[in-house]
């Protein structure tokens, strides 16, 4: 690999390990600007000033900011986020528990999605112009443009209520089957199929497009191969870079952006795992979701830039 693309992953690398600083200090500092006091949100209004002055006390709530600032994050760099207010349990088990049952969510919505934004794509270039174009875009500017609590409860209500094909709740537990699971959150990977697709199917056609205006496709043409060969063997490869681009984004907001669907379905995941504890007011699970949700962002998109950067033959190869 030539020095200066080394170079420029390093830089990639150091520029997200600055964003999720900069993501950890907006999420604690956000937490702490919430009006009213955590000890007398965690006792009620019945507390006594003492039984309050004691909480803060233990909670380390009178030290200064950047102190508490400076331990949590040594603590989450370690992998001990603390205690949940509401129930004292280890905030770093449940997370691990929740996180992977939303990863679990993301890799089927992910499995089915991704293949198939791509085939659309490639669909819609091959007919441009023509029906299957029309057809496939007015579906995705439709699926665009309607929330995904929409179109989960539309499914919620004709698949799983009136036709009771799929439960309406997606429940986890680990006696069931894999087959079990799946049937489970089958409602919740439609929805978010739904959501991802259609960027992805919309992005891949207009990267394709621009391929296909090279020179080499024309040549590729004039020596008589098939339109979806061109398509498939030249244009696809070389649209591979942004494809990917775009991919992993979409697969950053499947992990971060389930929060709606997790709830709607009642999914126990990180989603309702973060909603639960806000409506709770327990501030230490807030902050430990909101960095872990920031870290898994942050993460996909910085290596989607990094193979970007790989990938551009311009870099691999410069002149």
């Amino acid at each position: 690999m030539p020095t200066h693309l080394i170079l420029l992953v390093i830089q990639r690398f150091a520029l997200g390990v600055l964003l999720l600083l900069a993501s950890s200090v907006l999420i604690f500092a956000g937490t702490q600007i919430l009006p009213g006091d955590v000890a007398q949100a965690v006792l009620g209004q019945a507390a006594t000033p003492e039984a309050i002055a004691n909480l803060r006390e233990e909670m380390g709530l009178n030290e200064p900011a950047v102190s508490r600032y400076l331990s949590w994050l040594l603590g989450a760099l370690q992998g001990d986020f603390g205690t949940a207010l509401t129930n004292g349990a280890d905030i770093g088990s449940a997370i691990a528990k929740r996180l992977s049952n939303t990863l679990f969510l993301a890799f089927w919505a992910a499995l089915v999605s991704v293949p198939l934004a791509i085939l659309l794509g490639l669909i819609a270039v091959r007919f441009r112009n023509r029906w299957p174009d029309r057809l496939i875009s007015a579906v995705s500017l439709a699926t665009i443009s309607v929330p995904e609590f929409v179109i989960g409860y539309l499914f919620m209500f004709f698949v799983a209520v009136k036709l009771r094909w799929v439960p309406s709740v997606s429940m986890l537990n680990d006696s069931m089957s894999l087959g079990q699971k799946l049937q489970s959150i089958a409602l919740p990977v439609i929805v978010l199929t739904f959501v991802v697709l259609a960027h992805m199917m919309r992005m891949t056609r207009a990267t394709i497009l621009n391929v296909m205006e090279a020179p080499y496709i024309e040549t590729a043409e004039l020596k008589g191969l098939s339109r979806f060969a061109v398509i498939s063997r030249h244009a696809l490869p070389n649209a591979v870079a942004p494809i990917v681009n775009v991919v992993m984004l979409n697969l950053a907001y499947l992990v971060v952006g389930v929060v709606v669907v997790e709830v709607i379905f009642v999914y126990p995941g990180m989603g309702q795992y973060l909603v639960d504890h806000v409506a709770k007011r327990d501030i230490p699970v807030v902050q430990a979701a909101g960095l872990i949700f920031a870290s898994v962002y942050i993460l996909l998109n910085m290596t989607a830039d990094i193979i970007g950067i790989v990938a551009n033959p311009r870099l691999r190869h410069p002149k």
